[in-house]
């Protein structure tokens, strides 16, 4: 494995959380057991593998390496990616993608696909992705991918093989289909990205950002350019009904340790360890 770019790794109920994030450098995460990721600011070299990502916003912190990553699967003989962004954006990005074919003389092979708040992205039988608004300096969308279950309707649970294999073949509808948020993904923006959003705060993985931590960065302008300060997740705490949140995205301000210390003196049991700082 090349370590080309930095990735901390974690693993809750199966599913394994990689990538890093830091504010004006780098965005980038995915789920092996999902096959996809979110956000391309840079690729370390195996992510390459992964067929699909969805992008929250073009800041090139969160969108710089998509070239790279098309060019790499091309080089490698992969299928072409399916890569998910912003409807404004779809134009600009393919015009980008075929000025870097033009540089590299290499096709940049890969499916640029918009989407909107209120879309929904069917992946699979199991899972399926829902785009909400966010808030921040650009247009910016968030993701939530949700778990879907089959589960036989009320009114059918307690009817033997036999009966309810006679009301299938009938054409009777049995079953009914139940979601579970599995994992949230804001990107980069205000808290009204989560509060407009109240299935965020439901999901059993939430990763959202957490720029600026001390008292002396004012909220109202940090809220104005599209990101969070650590008192909104004090005033939030409540809301939070996910097993685990992951708060990333850390301005260059700050060292890691005067992080850590200083959200461990405002937050002391850290949301009943649920908050992870992706320091």
């Amino acid at each position: 494995m090349l370590h080309n770019a930095p990735v901390k790794t974690l693993v809750h109920k199966g599913l394994t959380i990689e990538g890093y994030s830091r504010a004006a450098v780098q965005s980038y995460w995915r789920f092996p057991e999902l096959k996809l990721g979110f956000d391309l600011g840079a690729q370390p070299w195996d992510f390459m593998g992964t067929p699909t990502w969805f992008v929250t916003h073009c800041h090139l912190d969160h969108v710089a390496s998509l070239p790279v990553y098309v060019a790499r699967r091309r080089m490698m003989k992969m299928e072409p990616p399916n890569i998910y962004v912003p409807e404004y954006a779809i134009e600009t990005l393919d015009r980008i993608l075929k000025l870097f074919s033009r540089l590299d003389r290499g096709r940049m092979p890969c499916a640029l696909l918009p989407v909107k708040p209120g879309d929904e992205i069917e992946l699979s039988r199991e899972h399926v992705v829902t785009v909400s608004a966010t808030a921040h300096t650009i247009p910016s969308v968030g993701y939530i991918v949700w778990e879907r279950r089959r589960k036989l309707k009320p009114e059918y649970q307690n009817l033997t093989g036999e009966q309810i294999r006679d009301l299938r073949l009938s054409g009777t509808e049995v079953a009914q289909e139940t979601r579970i948020p599995r994992v949230a993904y804001t990107g980069d923006t205000s808290p009204r990205g989560l509060d407009d959003c109240p299935a965020m705060y439901e999901a059993q993985v939430l990763i959202t950002e957490l720029t600026f931590v001390f008292p002396s960065h004012r909220k109202d302008k940090i809220h104005k350019y599209g990101h969070m300060h650590l008192d909104d997740f004090v005033e939030r705490r409540q809301k939070f009904k996910n097993e685990l949140v992951i708060a990333a995205h850390l301005s260059m301000r700050y060292h890691h340790k005067q992080v850590r210390d200083h959200v461990q003196k405002v937050i002391p049991d850290m949301l009943d360890g649920r908050l992870h700082l992706w320091l």
